[in-house]
């Protein structure tokens, strides 16, 4: 596995190097003739600009707005290896914008902002929202984004979303609404454990209690969040507020005994065979930190795991962002939608869950490739 973790790494220089990058710039019109210049630029241009001016309305069908998303990062928070800033998260927002476009048809583009200040990330956004039709957060680190997102949310009339927590979020429990089909078990009478209190962590366990979850403790570096804590920040305060209905206290082995389902999103091998263990019979465990999860599928495995899924595509059952975005991008942006809700969510994660119509335990996720994933979810937004 290393040996092919280092060719895919040697791969990906080459092959941002020979291309300088994966986007470029197109015209849907042609420049071959005067006439077309004219058309498309001046003389003719000015008046569309009059038009607009006149009923700002028809920026949605005479500009690219309708179909266009700003993908936001200030490079805080860049997939699992850390604050390397705006110019390294490029490259990653760049791969968000062609999955953009080659799963959902939204044209995307990478918006790298030279800081990690809220104030100034929420004035930046609001101040290019006129071109965009939506606007998709990515890999900016908690509990900062809850703030910007939520702030954007309410100043701005196009849909926003924070895709490390809520795409995340949505997978999660597509995958989850298949597992527990297989077990027989409700929602509602399962014992979740989430480790990992940051931004996936916490928008999964407000996605799960609005489904009909109800005993979920959350786990972080320093054991379970619960009231007696005295070291919370706002956002985990009001996560534990929100969670643990038992009262638990201690370590991520307390939260695991006796529990169902390990969701795992925080770092590599925390987890043992022997903590599994702990857990009841056939337990559902999602081990999805990257590259290295929680706790290996084998390991994992050999302590008594029933349904296993991890972020890796070289493993059953994936939990992929790529299932949701482009599909709720596209809804959105189809239907009109300012706010992106729970509900819209839930949604998502039926039809992403419905893809797979006769789920066994390694298969309760649809593989990104398949054909069809983005229209059922954009037609669940609707």
């Amino acid at each position: 596995m290393s040996q092919a973790k280092s060719n895919f790494d040697q791969e990906s220089l080459d092959l941002h190097a020979l291309h300088r990058g994966k986007l470029e710039v197109t015209s849907k019109v042609p420049l071959a003739t005067r006439e077309d210049l004219s058309r498309a630029y001046t003389p003719g241009v000015a008046a569309v600009c009059l038009a607009i001016a006149r009923d700002p309305r028809l920026v949605y069908t005479h500009t690219i707005k309708a179909n266009t998303v700003a993908i936001v990062s200030d490079g805080s928070a860049i997939l699992g290896i850390g604050n390397l800033g705006p110019e390294a998260a490029l490259p990653v927002m760049e791969g968000k914008a062609i999955l953009f476009k080659g799963f959902g048809g939204v044209d995307a583009f990478p918006i790298c902002l030279a800081t990690q200040n809220v104030e100034e990330i929420i004035q930046a956004v609001k101040m290019i929202a006129p071109v965009f039709g939506g606007i998709n957060l990515e890999d900016i680190s908690a509990p900062r984004c809850f703030e910007i997102e939520n702030r954007l949310k309410e100043e701005l009339d196009i849909p926003v979303m924070h895709d490390d927590q809520h795409g995340t979020a949505t997978v999660v429990l597509a995958g989850l609404i298949n597992a527990l089909k297989i077990k027989r078990l409700a929602a509602a009478d399962a014992r979740v454990v989430i480790c990992g209190a940051g931004a996936a962590g916490t928008a999964i366990s407000y996605l799960l209690l609005e489904y009909g979850f109800r005993d979920i403790v959350v786990t972080d570096t320093k054991g379970i969040i619960g009231p007696t804590r005295r070291d919370l920040n706002p956002a985990k305060a009001k996560l534990s507020a929100a969670t643990n209905p038992r009262g638990l206290a201690g370590s991520l082995a307390t939260a695991l005994t006796g529990a169902d389902i390990f969701l795992g999103v925080s770092a590599p091998k925390i987890v043992t065979s022997e903590m599994v263990r702990l857990m009841r019979r056939d337990p559902i465990v999602f081990a999805m930190s990257n590259p290295t999860p929680e706790i290996m599928p084998d390991e994992a495995k050999s302590g008594g795991a029933f349904i296993i899924a991890t972020g890796r595509s070289d493993f059953p059952n994936q939990v992929n962002n790529v299932l949701a975005f482009p599909g709720i991008f596209r809804g959105a942006l189809d239907h009109g939608v300012r706010k992106i809700t729970k509900c819209m969510l839930i949604a998502a994660a039926r039809a992403i869950a419905g893809c797979v119509p006769d789920p066994v335990p390694e298969r309760i996720l649809p593989s990104p490739l398949e054909l069809g994933i983005a229209e059922a979810v954009a037609d669940a937004i609707r």
